[in-house]
Protein backbone atom coordinates (compact mmCIF):
# COMPACT_ATOMS: atom_id res chain seq x y z
CA UNK A 1 0.00 0.00 0.00
CA UNK A 2 2.76 2.57 0.64
CA UNK A 3 4.67 1.87 -2.78
CA UNK A 4 1.26 2.87 -4.29
CA UNK A 5 1.13 5.90 -2.37
CA UNK A 6 4.72 6.74 -2.97
CA UNK A 7 4.14 6.25 -6.65
CA UNK A 8 0.96 7.95 -6.75
CA UNK A 9 3.02 10.95 -4.97
CA UNK A 10 5.62 10.75 -7.66
CA UNK A 11 3.24 10.94 -10.61
CA UNK A 12 1.49 13.78 -9.02
CA UNK A 13 4.48 15.44 -8.57
CA UNK A 14 5.63 14.87 -12.25
CA UNK A 15 2.67 16.24 -13.91
CA UNK A 16 3.19 19.67 -11.73
CA UNK A 17 6.46 20.00 -13.35
CA UNK A 18 5.46 18.75 -16.74
CA UNK A 19 1.90 20.51 -16.98
CA UNK A 20 3.19 24.07 -17.27
CA UNK A 21 5.81 23.11 -19.84
CA UNK A 22 2.84 21.55 -22.08
CA UNK A 23 0.89 24.60 -21.09
CA UNK A 24 4.18 26.92 -22.61
CA UNK A 25 3.91 25.16 -26.16
CA UNK A 26 3.09 27.21 -28.87
CA UNK A 27 0.37 26.12 -31.64
CA UNK A 28 1.39 27.05 -35.20
CA UNK A 29 -1.37 28.83 -37.31
CA UNK A 30 -0.30 28.74 -41.07
CA UNK A 31 -2.50 30.37 -43.93
CA UNK A 32 -1.26 29.58 -47.83
CA UNK A 33 -2.53 31.78 -50.33
CA UNK A 34 -2.10 30.49 -54.21
CA UNK A 35 -1.19 32.38 -57.31
CA UNK A 36 -1.65 32.25 -60.70
CA UNK A 37 1.86 30.43 -62.45
CA UNK A 38 4.33 32.80 -63.62
CA UNK A 39 1.91 35.61 -62.21
CA UNK A 40 2.41 38.11 -59.08
CA UNK A 41 -1.09 39.38 -58.87
CA UNK A 42 -3.18 38.92 -55.16
CA UNK A 43 -6.48 37.46 -56.13
CA UNK A 44 -8.54 37.07 -52.84
CA UNK A 45 -11.66 35.76 -54.39
CA UNK A 46 -9.97 33.01 -55.78
CA UNK A 47 -8.91 29.15 -55.26
CA UNK A 48 -9.86 29.43 -51.75
CA UNK A 49 -7.66 32.83 -50.72
CA UNK A 50 -10.72 34.36 -49.27
CA UNK A 51 -11.58 31.89 -46.52
CA UNK A 52 -7.78 31.43 -45.82
CA UNK A 53 -8.03 35.82 -45.28
CA UNK A 54 -10.75 35.34 -43.34
CA UNK A 55 -9.30 32.95 -40.86
CA UNK A 56 -5.81 34.47 -40.42
CA UNK A 57 -7.67 37.97 -39.93
CA UNK A 58 -9.35 36.51 -37.29
CA UNK A 59 -6.27 34.99 -35.18
CA UNK A 60 -4.28 38.41 -35.79
CA UNK A 61 -7.07 40.23 -34.23
CA UNK A 62 -7.42 37.92 -31.32
CA UNK A 63 -3.22 38.11 -31.00
CA UNK A 64 -3.26 42.12 -32.35
CA UNK A 65 -1.75 43.40 -29.00
CA UNK A 66 1.29 41.03 -28.79
CA UNK A 67 1.85 41.18 -32.41
CA UNK A 68 1.99 45.39 -32.19
CA UNK A 69 4.04 45.01 -29.65
CA UNK A 70 6.58 42.77 -31.36
CA UNK A 71 6.32 40.06 -29.52
CA UNK A 72 4.60 37.77 -31.73
CA UNK A 73 5.60 38.28 -35.50
CA UNK A 74 4.14 37.31 -38.90
CA UNK A 75 6.44 34.80 -40.65
CA UNK A 76 5.83 35.42 -43.96
CA UNK A 77 7.42 32.79 -47.12
CA UNK A 78 7.12 33.94 -50.84
CA UNK A 79 7.51 30.72 -53.17
CA UNK A 80 7.53 30.71 -57.12
CA UNK A 81 9.37 28.64 -59.45
CA UNK A 82 6.90 29.05 -62.57
CA UNK A 83 9.66 31.33 -64.29
CA UNK A 84 12.63 30.88 -66.35
CA UNK A 85 15.38 31.32 -64.01
CA UNK A 86 16.08 31.92 -60.46
CA UNK A 87 16.32 35.63 -60.04
CA UNK A 88 13.17 36.12 -61.70
CA UNK A 89 11.41 33.14 -59.31
CA UNK A 90 13.13 34.98 -56.46
CA UNK A 91 11.71 38.74 -58.09
CA UNK A 92 7.91 37.50 -57.93
CA UNK A 93 8.49 35.56 -55.30
CA UNK A 94 9.02 38.82 -53.14
CA UNK A 95 6.73 40.85 -54.92
CA UNK A 96 4.18 38.23 -53.87
CA UNK A 97 4.93 38.32 -50.36
CA UNK A 98 4.89 41.77 -50.43
CA UNK A 99 1.18 41.96 -51.72
CA UNK A 100 -0.05 39.71 -49.03
CA UNK A 101 1.57 42.06 -46.72
CA UNK A 102 -0.15 44.80 -48.16
CA UNK A 103 -3.62 43.17 -47.40
CA UNK A 104 -3.23 42.39 -43.98
CA UNK A 105 -1.50 45.89 -43.05
CA UNK A 106 -4.62 47.86 -44.62
CA UNK A 107 -7.08 44.96 -43.31
CA UNK A 108 -5.66 44.40 -40.10
CA UNK A 109 -3.99 47.94 -39.49
CA UNK A 110 -0.87 46.39 -38.64
CA UNK A 111 2.79 47.69 -39.79
CA UNK A 112 5.53 45.97 -41.83
CA UNK A 113 7.89 45.77 -38.62
CA UNK A 114 5.40 42.84 -37.75
CA UNK A 115 6.35 40.95 -40.38
CA UNK A 116 9.61 38.90 -40.71
CA UNK A 117 9.70 37.55 -44.92
CA UNK A 118 11.88 34.95 -46.67
CA UNK A 119 11.49 34.23 -50.26
CA UNK A 120 12.21 30.99 -52.23
CA UNK A 121 12.52 30.38 -55.90
CA UNK A 122 11.19 26.79 -55.29
CA UNK A 123 8.68 24.54 -54.28
CA UNK A 124 5.38 26.14 -56.24
CA UNK A 125 3.72 29.25 -56.42
CA UNK A 126 2.08 30.51 -53.35
CA UNK A 127 2.71 32.38 -50.22
CA UNK A 128 2.50 31.11 -46.56
CA UNK A 129 2.19 33.09 -43.17
CA UNK A 130 2.72 31.58 -40.14
CA UNK A 131 1.38 32.67 -36.68
CA UNK A 132 2.84 30.99 -33.72
CA UNK A 133 0.23 31.61 -30.91
CA UNK A 134 1.42 30.36 -27.03
CA UNK A 135 -1.07 28.21 -25.83
CA UNK A 136 -2.54 29.42 -22.73
CA UNK A 137 -3.59 27.01 -19.80
CA UNK A 138 -4.44 24.11 -21.49
CA UNK A 139 -2.02 21.52 -23.16
CA UNK A 140 -4.93 20.69 -25.13
CA UNK A 141 -5.82 22.43 -28.89
CA UNK A 142 -8.92 23.73 -29.94
CA UNK A 143 -10.75 20.36 -31.78
CA UNK A 144 -11.07 22.37 -34.76
CA UNK A 145 -8.17 23.58 -35.12
CA UNK A 146 -6.36 20.85 -35.23
CA UNK A 147 -8.33 19.61 -37.59
CA UNK A 148 -7.03 22.25 -39.58
CA UNK A 149 -4.06 22.24 -39.60
CA UNK A 150 -4.33 17.90 -40.18
CA UNK A 151 -5.78 18.97 -43.36
CA UNK A 152 -3.29 21.81 -44.25
CA UNK A 153 -1.00 20.90 -47.03
CA UNK A 154 2.90 20.20 -46.35
CA UNK A 155 5.67 21.65 -48.28
CA UNK A 156 6.16 18.15 -49.50
CA UNK A 157 2.51 16.96 -50.11
CA UNK A 158 2.15 20.53 -52.11
CA UNK A 159 5.48 19.60 -54.30
CA UNK A 160 3.35 16.32 -54.91
CA UNK A 161 0.23 17.84 -55.93
CA UNK A 162 1.78 20.96 -58.38
CA UNK A 163 1.49 18.80 -61.47
CA UNK A 164 -2.47 18.41 -60.43
CA UNK A 165 -3.27 21.56 -59.28
CA UNK A 166 -1.28 23.19 -62.71
CA UNK A 167 -4.06 21.43 -64.57
CA UNK A 168 -7.15 22.68 -62.68
CA UNK A 169 -5.33 26.29 -62.25
CA UNK A 170 -6.00 26.12 -66.10
CA UNK A 171 -9.26 25.98 -66.50
CA UNK A 172 -9.99 28.64 -63.59
CA UNK A 173 -7.64 31.12 -65.25
CA UNK A 174 -10.53 31.92 -67.74
CA UNK A 175 -11.97 33.53 -64.99
CA UNK A 176 -9.21 35.07 -63.16
CA UNK A 177 -8.57 38.87 -63.55
CA UNK A 178 -6.34 40.18 -65.73
CA UNK A 179 -3.41 42.50 -65.18
CA UNK A 180 -0.07 43.91 -66.52
CA UNK A 181 2.42 41.73 -66.74
CA UNK A 182 5.94 43.04 -65.63
CA UNK A 183 8.80 43.45 -68.29
CA UNK A 184 11.37 41.02 -67.34
CA UNK A 185 12.91 40.04 -71.12
CA UNK A 186 14.96 41.23 -73.17
CA UNK A 187 14.39 42.39 -76.75
CA UNK A 188 14.92 44.37 -79.91
CA UNK A 189 12.53 46.47 -80.73
CA UNK A 190 11.55 48.55 -84.26
CA UNK A 191 10.31 51.96 -83.41
CA UNK A 192 9.10 54.33 -85.97
CA UNK A 193 7.91 57.60 -84.43
CA UNK A 194 4.69 58.25 -86.19
CA UNK A 195 4.40 62.27 -85.22
CA UNK A 196 7.62 62.70 -87.72
CA UNK A 197 5.48 60.05 -90.38
CA UNK A 198 2.69 62.44 -90.22
CA UNK A 199 5.27 66.05 -90.95
CA UNK A 200 6.24 63.63 -94.21
CA UNK A 201 9.36 63.10 -92.74
CA UNK A 202 9.59 59.14 -92.11
CA UNK A 203 11.44 57.67 -89.36
CA UNK A 204 12.45 54.52 -87.84
CA UNK A 205 15.15 53.72 -84.92
CA UNK A 206 16.10 50.40 -82.69
CA UNK A 207 15.77 49.95 -78.93
CA UNK A 208 17.72 47.22 -77.10
CA UNK A 209 16.12 46.32 -74.01
CA UNK A 210 19.83 45.04 -72.04
CA UNK A 211 18.06 44.61 -69.14
CA UNK A 212 14.63 44.86 -67.39
CA UNK A 213 15.60 48.64 -66.02
CA UNK A 214 17.85 49.69 -68.82
CA UNK A 215 17.42 49.86 -72.31
CA UNK A 216 19.67 51.89 -75.13
CA UNK A 217 17.52 53.20 -78.40
CA UNK A 218 18.51 55.22 -81.65
CA UNK A 219 16.14 56.85 -83.68
CA UNK A 220 16.89 58.20 -87.14
CA UNK A 221 15.16 60.83 -89.41
CA UNK A 222 15.75 61.49 -92.91
CA UNK A 223 13.69 63.50 -95.28
CA UNK A 224 13.77 65.75 -98.77
CA UNK A 225 11.35 67.62 -100.40
CA UNK A 226 11.16 70.32 -103.18
CA UNK A 227 8.25 72.10 -105.02
CA UNK A 228 7.73 75.42 -106.96
CA UNK A 229 10.20 74.35 -109.60
CA UNK A 230 12.34 73.48 -106.49
CA UNK A 231 12.16 76.93 -105.48
CA UNK A 232 10.86 75.72 -102.18
CA UNK A 233 12.92 73.17 -100.31
CA UNK A 234 12.26 70.47 -96.82
CA UNK A 235 15.40 68.64 -96.74
CA UNK A 236 16.45 67.29 -93.26
CA UNK A 237 18.21 64.16 -91.97
CA UNK A 238 18.88 63.64 -87.98
CA UNK A 239 20.14 60.30 -85.70
CA UNK A 240 19.50 60.64 -82.06
CA UNK A 241 20.96 58.07 -79.69
CA UNK A 242 19.21 57.77 -76.01
CA UNK A 243 20.26 55.90 -72.75
CA UNK A 244 16.92 54.88 -70.89
CA UNK A 245 15.97 53.52 -67.43
CA UNK A 246 12.29 52.04 -66.77
CA UNK A 247 11.25 52.80 -63.49
CA UNK A 248 8.62 50.99 -61.38
CA UNK A 249 6.51 47.52 -60.75
CA UNK A 250 5.60 47.65 -64.24
CA UNK A 251 8.34 49.40 -66.12
CA UNK A 252 6.48 51.52 -68.46
CA UNK A 253 7.51 55.04 -66.80
CA UNK A 254 11.29 55.92 -67.79
CA UNK A 255 13.74 58.40 -67.73
CA UNK A 256 16.83 58.93 -70.38
CA UNK A 257 19.38 60.90 -71.84
CA UNK A 258 19.15 61.52 -75.36
CA UNK A 259 22.00 63.47 -78.01
CA UNK A 260 21.07 64.48 -81.43
CA UNK A 261 22.85 65.54 -84.23
CA UNK A 262 21.67 66.56 -88.03
CA UNK A 263 21.60 69.02 -91.19
CA UNK A 264 18.95 70.86 -92.28
CA UNK A 265 18.00 73.00 -95.55
CA UNK A 266 14.73 75.03 -95.41
CA UNK A 267 13.87 77.61 -98.18
CA UNK A 268 10.02 77.86 -97.17
CA UNK A 269 9.95 81.44 -98.39
CA UNK A 270 12.04 84.16 -99.84
CA UNK A 271 15.14 82.99 -98.03
CA UNK A 272 16.21 79.48 -96.95
CA UNK A 273 18.34 78.41 -94.31
CA UNK A 274 21.02 75.49 -94.02
CA UNK A 275 23.06 74.19 -92.03
CA UNK A 276 23.86 71.48 -88.52
CA UNK A 277 22.56 71.21 -85.43
CA UNK A 278 23.57 69.07 -82.42
CA UNK A 279 22.33 69.13 -79.08
CA UNK A 280 20.90 66.57 -76.11
CA UNK A 281 18.77 66.49 -73.15
CA UNK A 282 16.71 64.48 -70.86
CA UNK A 283 13.60 62.64 -72.15
CA UNK A 284 10.70 60.91 -70.41
CA UNK A 285 7.75 58.47 -71.60
CA UNK A 286 5.48 55.71 -70.38
CA UNK A 287 5.12 52.88 -72.96
CA UNK A 288 1.25 51.58 -73.54
CA UNK A 289 1.06 47.85 -73.75
CA UNK A 290 -1.05 47.46 -76.56
CA UNK A 291 -0.23 43.67 -77.42
CA UNK A 292 2.65 41.09 -76.68
CA UNK A 293 4.36 42.11 -79.80
CA UNK A 294 3.18 45.84 -80.10
CA UNK A 295 3.71 48.75 -76.93
CA UNK A 296 2.56 52.81 -77.78
CA UNK A 297 5.39 54.83 -76.94
CA UNK A 298 4.82 58.35 -75.36
CA UNK A 299 7.45 60.62 -74.85
CA UNK A 300 8.84 64.28 -74.59
CA UNK A 301 12.23 65.25 -74.55
CA UNK A 302 13.72 68.89 -72.63
CA UNK A 303 17.02 70.29 -73.81
CA UNK A 304 19.53 72.23 -75.99
CA UNK A 305 19.84 72.56 -79.24
CA UNK A 306 23.18 74.73 -80.96
CA UNK A 307 22.21 75.77 -84.37
CA UNK A 308 24.64 76.99 -86.78
CA UNK A 309 23.26 78.11 -90.85
CA UNK A 310 23.75 80.09 -93.93
CA UNK A 311 20.60 82.27 -94.99
CA UNK A 312 20.85 82.26 -99.17
CA UNK A 313 18.50 83.13 -101.93
CA UNK A 314 18.06 81.45 -104.99
CA UNK A 315 18.14 84.58 -108.39
CA UNK A 316 17.92 83.54 -111.55
CA UNK A 317 18.57 79.46 -110.75
CA UNK A 318 21.73 80.93 -108.55
CA UNK A 319 22.18 80.71 -105.30
CA UNK A 320 23.42 83.66 -103.15
CA UNK A 321 24.54 83.87 -100.21
CA UNK A 322 23.18 86.14 -97.60
CA UNK A 323 25.13 85.65 -94.51
CA UNK A 324 25.54 83.44 -91.44
CA UNK A 325 23.82 82.84 -88.14
CA UNK A 326 24.06 80.98 -84.86
CA UNK A 327 21.27 80.08 -82.66
CA UNK A 328 20.91 78.38 -79.24
CA UNK A 329 17.47 76.99 -78.13
CA UNK A 330 16.39 75.71 -75.01
CA UNK A 331 13.36 73.84 -74.66
CA UNK A 332 11.44 71.04 -75.78
CA UNK A 333 13.76 69.41 -78.48
CA UNK A 334 11.82 66.18 -78.90
CA UNK A 335 8.13 64.73 -78.96
CA UNK A 336 7.08 61.24 -79.75
CA UNK A 337 4.04 59.18 -80.29
CA UNK A 338 6.02 56.05 -81.67
CA UNK A 339 4.78 52.57 -81.69
CA UNK A 340 6.99 49.55 -80.89
CA UNK A 341 6.92 46.46 -82.53
CA UNK A 342 9.27 43.63 -80.15
CA UNK A 343 11.14 41.56 -83.21
CA UNK A 344 12.69 39.10 -80.43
Amino acid sequence: MSRKITFLTLFLCLMTVTFPVIAQQKADTTCIFRFVPQKDMFYVPWNGNETELAHLLEYIEKNKATILDGKLPLLVDGYCNSKSCEVKNLATAKIRANRVKSELIIRAKIKEENFITHNHATEGDFVTVRLTVPVKETAVTDAEEEARLAAEPTVAGRRERQKAEAAAQQNTLAGTPSETKITTDHHLSLRANLLRWATLTPDLGLEWRICPSWGIAVNGSWTSWSWSDKDRRYALWEVAPEVRYYMGEKKAWYLGAMFKAGQFNYKISETGKQGDLTGGGITAGYQLQLSKALDLDFNLGLGYLNVDFEKYEVIDGVRVRRGNETKDWYGPINAGVTLVWKLF
